[in-house]
């Protein structure tokens, strides 16, 4: 009968990509780990890694392999955190994904505390501002900013969200500050290339207003917008929480041309029809404090 220990190992070893990174996480010798994945072998009757002097790869049949130990490894660890919630202890893994500029700037500073409070939480927070397939990777939740999802995933509120137009004073001087939409379309925008369009969206009475603008300048990384807009590249359209200490320091200006952004909102979602934990949903409760209503980045 195959151990629950060789299969976490093997795990392990998989995602961190050696035998000696996987020892020093699970605290061991890096020959027990060693003898732990040739102890499964024979049990599963085939080979799951690939040894080389330089490099470990999984087999075609480790490849197989992972996708169900992965599963397993983890339905046994959420079992025992289960049991420590039914005795008040919030305990085990929690992994949650978030965007890289967010996360960044307020994600981080609202979790230490709570980290400090249940330190025998093993949060694994992943920053990235690719689309996530909650269930399928193995998290258990995703921060996200934007319109709430309509299906698969269960959404919680954290903060509500607001967009602004912005630009640096710099270049509302050298170009003129738009008034209406028709006029915003003569200027450069500063665009998240990750949507895959130029454009600003706004609501209107009459449904969505879409301005396209002059392509400026297109990034993948909140950041790095906020400079070049302050940097005088263009006109960004951009949440507050990312903008907010820029316009309060004189550095970018709010542009109104009579129109506001589509609501949106700052959530964590997890997968339909799987039960939260009390570790998500101390979690949740904790971000939503920190942040505050309204946002303390709207203040």
């Amino acid at each position: 009968m195959m151990k629950l220990d060789g299969i976490a190992t093997f795990v392990m070893v998989a995602e961190s990509g050696s035998l000696s990174e996987a020892a020093r996480r699970l605290r061991l010798s890096r020959s027990v780990v060693s003898e732990r994945l040739a102890e499964l072998e024979r049990e599963v009757g085939a080979i799951l890694l690939r040894r080389t002097t330089r490099k470990l790869s999984l087999t075609e049949d480790g490849a197989a392999f992972l996708s169900r130990a992965s599963r397993i490894v983890r339905e046994v660890e959420d079992a025992a955190a289960e049991l420590a919630e039914r005795r008040g202890e919030l305990v085990g893994p929690l992994r949650i994904s978030a965007p890289v500029t967010f996360g960044r700037m307020h994600l981080g500073p609202a979790i230490y505390p709570f980290l400090a409070k249940h330190p025998e939480i093993r949060l694994m927070l992943e920053l990235n501002d690719r689309r996530i397939d909650v269930a399928a990777e193995g998290y258990d939740a995703v921060v996200r900013h934007g319109p709430m999802p309509d299906s698969g995933l269960v959404a919680w509120h954290l903060a509500t969200s607001r967009r602004v137009l912005v630009a640096s004073p710099g270049y509302l001087a050298r170009h003129g500050t738009p008034a209406s939409p028709a006029e915003l379309g003569a200027h450069r925008g500063i665009f998240y290339s990750n949507r895959g369009v130029e454009d600003w969206r706004f609501a209107g009475d009459d449904g969505a207003t879409i301005v396209r603008g002059t392509f400026g300048l297109g990034l993948n990384n909140g950041d790095m917008m906020r400079d070049a807009a302050i940097a005088g590249l263009g006109i960004m359209h951009a949440p507050t929480f990312i903008v907010g200490d820029a316009i309060r320091a004189g550095q970018l200006q709010v542009i109104d041309i009579g129109v506001q952004a589509e609501p949106e909102t700052i959530y964590v979602a997890h997968p339909e029809g799987r039960h939260p934990s009390a570790k998500l949903r101390a979690f949740s409760d904790c971000l939503r404090s920190a942040f505050g209503d309204p946002p303390y980045w709207d203040a």
